[in-house]
């Protein structure tokens, strides 16, 4: 059974990276503010949570950062660390509060919100500047709108992997 577990946890892990590259290499689009990414690694990570468990969900929130980190450079792979898991509490909560009655749209976009928070509050602490507070605004609005499409694409996606992991005897 810990070798099933692992080998689940790696191929999403896998699937993460994969997700963030493809995504890194999409051109910026012209309307979007500096720093708003879609966050597609994020469904991923949405859908630990909700199908496999908690504790998996933040293993790869941590895993996820630390490839960042290699990647990026430590401020960045910080600012996921920080993000991922506020996101994760934040949807947990949510989930808790309303139970079924919250579809996985408004959950992504509770998540992107909150991720965006906690890279906020994880950059204001870096800088030392409570400046960059203004930005929120900007932050809160592209939360809603990329949390609206990663929690969207869960949304269609789930029922397939649902019956996949119901298949496979998990």
């Amino acid at each position: 059974m810990q070798v099933k577990r692992l080998t689940r946890t790696a191929l999403m892990l896998a699937l993460i990276i994969v997700l963030s590259v493809l995504e890194n290499m999409l051109p910026p689009l012209p309307a979007l503010p500096p720093g708003v990414h879609l966050g597609l690694s994020n469904i991923v990570t949405m859908y630990a949570l909700f199908v496999v468990d908690k504790k998996t969900a933040v293993v790869l929130n941590i895993l996820k950062s630390f490839f960042v980190f290699l990647t990026r450079a430590a401020i960045a792979g910080a600012l996921s660390f920080l993000g991922g898991m506020l996101s994760i509490f934040a949807i947990m909560l949510a989930s808790r509060l309303f139970g079924k009655k919250v579809s996985y749209t408004a959950l992504g976009v509770t998540g992107a919100v909150f991720h965006n928070i906690g890279q906020l509050i994880g950059i204001t602490v870096i800088l030392a500047n409570p400046a960059a507070v203004g930005y929120l605004p900007v932050l809160i609005v592209s939360g809603v709108v990329m949390g609206s499409v990663t929690g969207t694409i869960l949304n269609v996606v789930m029922p397939r992997l649902k019956t996949i992991e119901t298949k496979n005897g998990n």
